[in-house]
């Protein structure tokens, strides 16, 4: 009989302990996560979680901005571009475009971040509508960049980390502003596509860097588009002393063979057409420092007689 009691009682501990296995968490978890109102860089009222813990990118500039900023563990995935750093080709992919927006909510992003011109408002306004804010950056400067870089900090909760990055890049673009320069600096014309001639327009970023680096944006227009077309036309007038967009040898058989008039501009007769690393020239991220010096590499020094 006592033998019985005792058997009885280990099974109402069992239960019991069961029982506490399975019981509701404490009130305080149950609650849900702290929210607070983001405005990002295009105006736009987003409502995201205080701490956001799944985060990612829909631009490969911004991508590699939460790698310089975020605790890397809290990135969820990539878009198909996104190439640097190295890290990031672990990541599961999104295809951005057209946007996944299938892949993407698996993934299950409190926030997903991108810049001005590489996703769609209509984009950004479905995947709101499923729940995941999406943030816009903006740049018009360099400096909007570290800016930028120090406002993911705070979001993020990552503020010492963006500093520390700010500071270092900061530092690094004084020294390059204090390498020598020549004169007045040269007018450059960068393009980026042949047919039609694209180029980037006096509304870009390339307008402050190249300054940064002891130049001039030949387009002093502001044009519609940020990356207008130009006619042939219009470039002898502008006339520019250095052109961007690939090597002297490779341009003279494609892009001049093909515009054998342009072959008139100072660029041109002075040899001074020059490659230049797409990936530093098209991403507005952590490595802007690093374009701005290259650039200067290019047109800081005079031309040869």
């Amino acid at each position: 009989m006592l033998s019985s009691a005792l058997r009885r009682l280990g099974g109402l501990a069992l239960l019991a302990l069961l029982a506490a296995c399975h019981a509701d968490p404490p009130p305080a978890t149950d609650q849900p996560a702290a929210r607070r109102t983001l405005t990002d860089d295009l105006g736009r009222k987003l409502n995201v979680v205080s701490t956001p813990r799944r985060i990612m990118a829909l631009a490969p500039s911004m991508t590699e901005m939460l790698y310089a900023v975020a605790d890397t563990a809290t990135i969820v995935g990539r878009t198909q571009v996104c190439d640097f750093p190295a890290a990031a080709l672990r990541k599961p992919v999104v295809n951005s475009y057209p946007l996944d927006l299938e892949g993407l909510v698996k993934l299950h992003p409190d926030i997903v971040f991108t810049t001005d011109g590489i996703t769609s408002l209509d984009d950004a306004a479905r995947l709101q509508q499923l729940g995941i804010p999406v943030y816009y950056q903006k740049y018009d400067q360099v400096a909007d960049v570290l800016r930028g870089l120090t406002d993911l900090g705070r979001i993020l909760g990552r503020t010492e980390q963006a500093r520390r990055v700010t500071d270092s890049l900061g530092t690094a673009l004084k020294a390059v502003q204090q390498l020598p320069k020549s004169g007045k600096g040269p007018a450059v014309l960068a393009i980026t596509w042949q047919d039609p001639i694209y180029v980037y327009g006096q509304n870009t970023l390339f307008t402050d860097k190249i300054s940064l680096a002891g130049g001039r944006n030949a387009v002093v227009e502001k044009f519609a588009q940020p990356y207008p077309a130009l006619t042939r036309e219009y470039i002898l007038q502008l006339n520019p002393d250095v052109l961007i967009g690939g090597s002297f040898g490779k341009l003279d058989s494609t892009f001049f063979r093909k515009y054998p008039e342009l072959r008139q501009i100072k660029a041109y007769k002075a040899r001074r057409v020059y490659g230049i690393t797409g990936d530093l020239m098209e991403r507005p991220g952590p490595r802007v420092v690093e374009s701005v010096r290259e650039l200067h590499r290019l047109i800081g020094a005079p031309p040869a007689p």
